[in-house]
């Protein structure tokens, strides 16, 4: 998990340094909003059109290897996004650069399927995508760094692309050697424990199978899994519609120096953390899923809300993004466990990828259209406006779900009697899994 979390920082990083950069970027180029806004987005639409086929190779092929040659592969081209000098060069690179990242984080999902119980996954998504607000808080820190550097005659945020990107590759030799595919395969595991997680999921996966015969194509068509779509477009659109323009909507409000914008846009990642864990641990305890992932996002429109009315003060405009932002990542721990309530294999994989892939369509969404509303407005009002009744609409969505705790999988305690014949052997939890 340690390892998985510092990949999904590069990965978060190299996807959204972009609005750091576009500090010194747009003056640089002579980008107008709707420009950075696009090119910022069309990572998003690379992102969904290999959307499902790399999640299922994951499945079906092999975690580790298609999780290597993504880290490589993006490292590349985002370390190729500081040589950009045109808009096409910029819209081309990040277009490839969402195709290379397209199947490591649905691909991951799946990927704690393979490791984690059901009553545990909310807990290990929330560990994973706490690299989320981590990068950014990094993301302001390096980057009020970076962007100072004058090599070569380049400016900071040429560096900042660079030097963030290479990393990345590194990673990627090193997932390879590192990663295993399945707990059986994990050397660094005493045999009881490898055997005891073998048979817990063993035991769940025997269970979904009595509770529904959902092929691929049938779950891709399934109405839970399409409103589970359009609730993460309306998550996304707020998670990277924000995180590409707060440090620009921090600047106006402020007219501070680039440095010290960087470092106030860090602020409002800091209270995300706790919020991801505890609801993750409460969603866990209790076993509900559906309630802990709306309320997140109804606050999430609340605080938006707030921010507009707090106008240029900027103290309570941080205030009110921080509300957001501690609201925005609660939601996503809690919803990443419900579609694994009724589905698994490949079914599961097609869906979190289609889930995802939809989702993310609310990256490029967020980006252009609070540039597109800028220029046409002269503010950024109404794209925040917008980022309100996305926060707003994905609450209604998630409680019109069916989707309950009755779906999801017994306890080892209460199924063993029922599919006992899984493994002869008690279901004995080692130490380490009580810890």
């Amino acid at each position: 998990m340690p390892f998985l979390f510092i990949l999904y920082i590069f990965n978060y990083l190299n996807r959204v340094n972009v609005g750091y950069a576009a500090l010194q970027m747009r003056a640089d180029l002579e980008f107008s909003n709707t420009v950075f806004g696009t090119g910022a987005g069309i990572f998003f639409i690379g992102y969904f059109l290999l959307q499902i086929p790399s999640t299922l190779l994951t499945e079906l092929w092999s975690a580790r290897l298609f999780i290597t040659l993504s880290l490589v592969a993006w490292g590349v081209l985002a370390a190729v996004c500081g040589l950009v000098n045109t808009a096409e060069q910029f819209y081309w690179v990040r277009f490839f650069l969402g195709i290379a990242q397209a199947g490591f984080f649905p691909g991951v999902i799946v990927y704690l399927t393979y490791w984690f119980r059901y009553q545990d996954r909310a807990k290990a998504v929330a560990m994973f995508m706490m690299a989320i607000p981590t990068s950014n808080m990094i993301g302001a820190a390096v980057a009020a760094v970076l962007m100072r550097i004058d090599w070569l005659g380049w400016n900071g945020w040429r560096w900042l692309l660079i030097l963030e990107g290479l990393p990345t590759i590194v990673f990627g030799v090193i997932a390879f050697f590192y990663l295993t595919d399945r707990p059986k395969d994990a050397r660094w595991l005493a045999e009881d424990e490898r055997e005891w997680i073998t048979a817990e999921l063993d035991r769940e996966r025997e269970q979904k199978k009595h509770a529904t015969k959902l092929g691929t194509l049938q779950a891709l068509r399934h109405p839970q899994v399409l409103i589970l779509a359009l609730a993460c477009f309306c998550y996304i659109t707020n998670s990277v519609g924000l995180s590409s323009w707060l440090p620009t909507i921090i600047r106006r409000i402020s007219g501070l120096s680039t440095t010290q914008v960087i470092l106030i846009s860090g602020i409002p990642w800091l209270l995300a953390i706790p919020g991801m864990f505890v609801t993750a641990w409460h969603s866990d305890k209790t076993g509900e899923r559906r309630w802990h992932a709306a309320i997140p996002l109804l606050l999430v429109g609340i605080a938006l809300s707030a921010s507009i009315a707090a106008g240029n003060h900027l103290a309570l405009a941080i205030t009110a993004f921080s509300a957001a932002t501690l609201a925005l990542y609660s939601f996503p721990s809690p919803f990443w466990a419900l579609p694994t309530i009724f589905l698994s294999g490949p079914a599961a994989a097609a869906s979190i990828a289609l889930i995802n892939a939809t989702g993310n369509l609310g990256g490029f969404a967020g980006p252009y259209l609070i540039g597109y509303l800028a220029d046409l407005t002269g503010g950024y009002t109404a794209g925040i406006l917008y980022l309100v009744a996305c926060g707003l609409i994905g609450s209604a969505l998630v409680l019109s779900l069916r989707i309950t705790t009755r779906n999801a999988p017994q306890t080892s305690e209460s199924a063993t009697s029922s599919i006992s014949s899984i493994s002869t052997k008690p279901s004995r939890v080692p130490a380490m899994w009580k810890r």
